[in-house]
């Protein structure tokens, strides 16, 4: 009796049985609301991340909930380094829409999310606390798909 070799999933069909639980990267990286963006720019390259987590302001997120964080992405970083930007804090930088996503939910609906978005990053939410517990990035949903 010879067997076949099962057929390898196709993308939607991985990210259609996958959850950000699968994909996200847990803990965060922060930063206080006052630190120079140099701050943060050394935090981004020291732990070889694209987005940090500012802490002590006060924002609201895609459901229009009020935040008491808000997220600077590398984007936002290289923004803040043109000319005349010595100086600025990374509350001041923290111009990234936030866009929250719950371990539970499908990785095929935060693909969709960040595509109607135009993000990089979600920032993945306690659904009993509405507190930040890990980030998911495309690098992480690239991950689940080639693991495949």
């Amino acid at each position: 009796m010879t067997t076949r070799p099962s057929p390898t999933p196709s993308a939607a069909e991985v990210l259609d049985r996958s959850s950000v639980r699968d994909a996200m990267s847990l803990g965060l990286f922060h930063c206080a609301a006052d630190d120079e963006i140099a701050v943060v720019a050394r935090t981004m390259a020291e732990k070889a991340i694209h987005c940090v987590i500012v802490a002590g302001i006060v924002s609201r997120d895609r459901a229009g909930e009020h935040l008491s964080w808000g997220i600077v992405s590398d984007m936002d970083l290289m923004r803040a380094l043109a000319p005349g930007g010595e100086g600025t804090t990374a509350a001041e930088v923290a111009g990234t829409e936030i866009l929250t996503v719950s371990p539970r939910e499908s990785l095929q609906s935060a693909v969709q999310l960040m595509t109607e978005h135009e993000t990089a990053h979600l920032v993945v939410v306690s659904p009993d606390t509405g507190r930040p517990v890990g980030m998911l990035s495309t690098l992480d949903v690239a991950r689940v798909v080639d693991a495949a």
